[in-house]
Formats: structure tokens, C-alpha cells, sequence
């Protein structure tokens, strides 16, 4: 699986969240006001990397996500672990109490779901 651009991912959230959209149903979706052809081609482009699909309804296509979020997610999670933090999630898990980014309840949270699946 290739890694997508910032505009890919921003797309892919529209199709995971929409299931199935046409270029304009997605260009509605959109935060910035990307011009309709490069929409089209960005959608493209993630076609050929095996991302979507499309129904064909004459000259029009109807895309939509083959690559499920979690299974996008579980990749981008597991290669930013590996990338960042020496594949360690005790590092991660630290960087981020580091940086406050996480509470010392919500740590004692996942080490409760953690034990309970003992």
C-alpha cells in the first residue's frame, strides 16, 4: 500500500465517510475550493494505487473506498510507530504523556482494557 498525499487522505476521509460519492459530491465536502479536473484526477490517481474504485454511469463515475479505514489507519499507525518511535509503543505512549497529551487516567484506562484481555 503506497502512502497518500495530504489531498489523497483528505479525499479518502470524504469517500470513508460518504461510501460512494461522484467528483462533485466530494468537491462539496471539501474545505477548500479544489478546481473539479483536479479533483477528478487526484480521485485518479488513487484509483491506480488501488484506493478506490468506480461504477461507471456513461461518462460519469461514481468512486468509492476498496481500502477500508481501519485497515488505512492500522498501516499509517503502524508505519508512524515504527518511523517516530523506534517501533516501540512504549515510546510512543511516553512521548505523549511527555507532551502532555494524555492523562495519568486515561493511561490507567488502557492498562485496565490491556489486563482485561488477559
Amino acid at each position: 500500500m503506497q502512502k497518500l498525499t495530504n489531498k489523497e487522505e483528505e479525499i479518502m476521509h470524504v469517500l470513508w465517510k460518504l461510501e460512494k460519492a461522484f467528483v462533485k459530491e466530494v468537491m462539496a465536502e471539501m474545505a477548500d475550493d479544489a478546481h473539479y479536473n483536479t479533483l477528478s484526477t487526484i480521485i485518479r490517481n488513487l484509483e491506480e494505487k488501488g484506493f478506490v474504485s468506480h461504477h461507471a454511469f456513461g461518462n460519469t463515475h461514481q468512486y468509492f473506498p476498496v481500502v477500508s479505514k481501519e485497515d488505512y489507519r492500522k498501516r499509517f499507525m503502524n508505519t508512524a510507530i515504527d518511523t517516530y518511535f523506534n517501533s516501540s509503543y512504549k515510546n510512543m505512549v511516553s512521548h505523549f504523556a511527555k507532551e502532555e497529551k494524555i492523562s495519568a487516567a486515561e493511561l490507567r484506562e488502557i492498562l485496565a482494557m490491556i489486563e482485561s484481555k488477559k
